[in-house]
């Protein structure tokens, strides 16, 4: 399946969404099971306080549907501050094998929550105390998405989300009885400027950690589904039933069924600057990927006065362009960002994760195989960190293991 054709629409619009609907949805879609406990397990660490982890994945049925879903448990009952919670996480995904984006996404993710519990609670996430979000399952259900979205390869694919629906009525948890949806929901919406809507029932149907995945993985909003050919459905269940309705989260993966283009509109945005430190330049290089960036360069230049200085260039969505702006400016300080708007002729890229045996070791390797208008193989590239995490491990030359690894993917592509 190509990369620029692949879509993914999350249908959050009548049962809202929660971590474990949406794990479960991943699993029922085909996310490899054995990666996605091998995940969860790693957080089976002294240092992380959490102890005898048990995983239970089932096929049930809500209402007339079925669905998977997924319960992690632990024996250790002990909760954790805000700090503690992101270092977790974001430790427990360095010894992961996923890629760079997969990482980036499980920060996001709980960094979101973290950062939203502190701005509610007016004090520092070091200190932000948690109640339902401190528990196992919380970093459970992040690990476990980043691991899923990632053996589907569907970071490298547009992802659509139908307006999430909250439910109504009032709930009562650690800071007493408040209004649904929760304050934590309310807000990260907010912040994220993604559409809600009441019921239909007088439930609590979206949870904070189920959002924050949501808004940190969608690339846009949508009431309607976007023009595709379906290919795969997944059901996630949550863990409430409801006799007006069934608690099912479902996800749609499909490839558009709009005649695919060789070309695209880009938007680049670029500034020169000639009084900067190359400290402030690589963490602007690393903010705008993280924002959203698509590609960010640094070029030497010569400016006024016969000064040193550099252009930045970024390329980018137009729908980015005024979020990105207003990093460059705040992180460099420069008076202003010229943009501009460009075709940009693209070719065909699919996506896989591949299971191969590379000087003996058995790996699993992202890989991107790019493809011209004929169906014909052009390059084949493996995933840098996969090699380099193979290099480290086997003490092996990073471009033998280079060269090892196409071969092999070159002569698998031939038997197919």
């Amino acid at each position: 399946m190509s990369e620029n054709r692949k879509i993914l629409v999350i249908d959050s619009a009548t049962s809202g969404i929660a971590g474990d609907m949406l794990l479960g949805a991943l699993i029922d879609l085909g996310a490899n099971t054995k990666r996605i406990i091998t995940a969860i397990k790693t957080l089976e660490n002294p240092a992380y306080g959490y102890n005898h982890i048990d995983i239970a994945i089932n096929e049930v049925m809500r209402g007339p549907f079925r669905a998977t879903q997924i319960n992690v448990t632990s024996t250790s009952a002990e909760k954790r501050q805000g700090k503690e919670l992101i270092e977790i996480v974001e430790k427990a995904a360095a010894t992961i094998t996923m890629s760079t984006k997969a990482r980036e996404f499980a920060s996001r993710v709980i960094r979101t929550l973290i950062n939203t519990e502190a701005k509610l609670h007016k004090t520092s996430f070091d200190n932000t105390h948690l109640h339902e979000i401190a528990l196992v399952d919380t970093s459970a259900e992040i690990l476990g998405c980043a691991t899923a979205l990632d053996d589907l390869a569907l970071f490298e694919s547009q992802i659509y989300a139908t307006p999430i629906a909250v439910g109504g009525g009032v709930i009562e948890f650690s800071h007493g009885i408040v209004p649904v949806p929760a304050p934590a929901v309310l807000a990260i919406l907010q912040a994220k400027n993604f559409p809600l809507h009441g019921g239909p029932i007088e439930h609590e149907l979206a949870t904070p950690t189920g959002v924050s995945l949501l808004v940190n993985l969608a690339t846009q909003p949508t009431r309607f589904y976007p023009a595709l050919t379906p290919l795969k459905i997944g059901y996630g269940a949550g863990t409430k039933e409801y006799p007006q309705m069934p608690t099912v989260l479902r996800l749609t993966l499909g490839i558009s069924s709009v005649q695919e283009r060789t070309h695209n509109e880009i938007a680049v945005l670029e500034t020169n600057l000639d009084d900067i430190s190359g400290e402030v330049i690589g963490y602007t290089i690393e903010r705008l990927i993280e924002e959203g960036a698509k590609d960010v360069s640094v070029i030497p230049t010569i400016t006024k006065k016969n000064r040193p200085g550099y252009l930045i260039k970024i390329v980018a969505e137009k729908k980015d362009v005024t979020h990105l702006s207003n990093i460059t400016i705040a992180e460099t300080g420069t008076l202003g960002v010229r943009i501009y708007y460009c075709q940009r002729h693209i070719i065909s890229r699919e996506v896989r994760m591949m299971d191969l045996t590379i000087l003996g070791n058995k790996e699993t390797i992202k890989v991107k195989i790019s493809k011209n208008a004929q169906g014909e193989i052009i390059r084949i590239k493996p995933e840098y960190e996969d090699l380099k995490r193979l290099a480290e491990k086997t003490k092996q030359p990073l471009r033998e293991l280079l060269d090892l690894t196409v071969s092999q993917i070159q002569n698998f592509q031939k038997n197919q």
